[in-house]
Parts: C-alpha cells; structure tokens; sequence
C-alpha cells in the first residue's frame, strides 16, 4: 500500500507552490493549452495551495481554494499528474479540501467543472447549478456543495 500524504501553503515561494504548479502546467498549460496568464492569475497569493504526495515525495494532485465570502470557498485548479491518474487521488485531494474548508468554518464549496469531469464531482455530492460556460475556453458548468 502507498503512503500518501498532504500539504498545503499560501506561500508562492514555497517548494509545496512549485509542485502545485508543475502539475498544473502540465495538466491545463500542456495538455488542455490553457494559456499560461490564464492559468497563473492574481489570486495566487489569496489561495490555499495544496499537494498530494506519495512516500518518494512525488507530486501526485493538486487543488487551490480561495475565499468568495465568510460561508463559501471556491475550489479551483483541481489536477492530478498525468502518471498517477486512474488511482482515486483526486478524490483524495477533495476530501482534503473539503477537510480543510469545514475546518475553517466554511459551509459550502463552489467549483467551475470541466464538462469531462462532473461525473467525478457529483459522486463527491456536487450538484450543478446554470447553465454552462466557457472558461479558457473549454467548457464548464458551476457545481456546489453544502459541506456545513
């Protein structure tokens, strides 16, 4: 069985940020050609970086959330590295999230869904809400979760 373990950083100068975004410069700048100011905007500094790792302190998933308000945290720049796909990790990398945002008294989660991957966020109890949209032009749909 493989050790996993997380953690997480608000400091863009820190080693965790820089696997965060490797991962996701592999993920959505490589191969979904998300351009790269798109990707790494202004809330990088609001944000809570996390990182999952195995045992050989390999990067294996990243998620950011960032405060919308006193009750809502949005779940943002969710990827798992292309090699450790297929092994439950960013179900992992949610329960954290989701973990860390209930611990900080916060009552609902928000997320933007790639269209590909809602069926992995309404099996973590997302609901969707309106209608779909365009977001570095790939499309999206808005999902929540009461997590209070």
């Amino acid at each position: 069985m493989i050790k996993l373990y997380t953690t997480h950083t608000n400091d863009i100068l820190s080693d965790t940020y820089s696997d965060a975004l490797a991962i996701r410069k592999q993920v959505f700048i490589e191969e979904q050609q998300v351009p790269p100011e798109r990707e790494i905007d202004t809330d990088e500094q609001q944000a809570i970086h996390f990182v999952l790792y195995d045992e050989a302190n390999t990067p294996l998933a990243t998620v950011r959330l960032l405060a919308t308000d006193y009750n809502t945290i949005k779940v943002q720049r969710m990827a798992v590295a292309k090699d450790a796909r297929k092994k439950g990790y960013g179900k992992v990398m949610m329960a954290e999230a989701e973990s860390y945002a209930q611990k900080q008294g916060y009552q609902k989660m928000v997320l933007g869904a790639q269209i590909t991957a809602r069926n992995f966020y309404q099996n973590l109890g997302y609901q969707e809400e309106g209608d779909y949209f365009l977001d570095a032009g790939i499309q999206h749909i808005t999902m929540t979760k009461t997590i209070a």
